[in-house]
């Protein structure tokens, strides 16, 4: 499941609405860390319509972790930075017949040390 949270934060994933659509389960919803909550088509939509701004960083993962709750859900959790903003993220991954698909997400901002 690691590999494919990170997948998440790729420019070419992310501009993909299709690539998306692979990844995200039917169901999946997010609470943003702008608190926002967001179902499948919107952050598709959002996620596809991102352009990079000129000298932006793309996102990075540290302190990566994934526990298997159960034979078919995975708990994946890490901290995100991008430019000067950090933020706890925590999702949902499960097993379905077409592959491991994310069903939630949550971001939370945190200091930036």
């Amino acid at each position: 499941m690691i590999g494919l949270e990170l997948k998440l934060l790729q420019p070419q994933v992310r501009a993909s609405a299709g690539k998306l659509e692979e990844l995200l389960h039917p169901d999946f919803y997010e609470f943003g860390a702008s608190g926002r909550r967001w179902a499948r088509p919107e952050i598709i939509q959002a996620l596809a319509g991102e352009r990079p701004q000129a000298g932006e960083a793309n996102a990075t993962a540290e302190d990566i972790t994934g526990v298997r709750l159960a034979d078919d859900v995975v708990h994946v959790t890490y901290l995100s930075r991008r430019d000067q903003r950090a933020a706890r993220r925590s999702s949902i991954w499960l097993r379905t017949d077409t592959g491991w698909r994310i069903y939630f997400h949550q971001g939370t901002l945190a200091e930036t040390a």
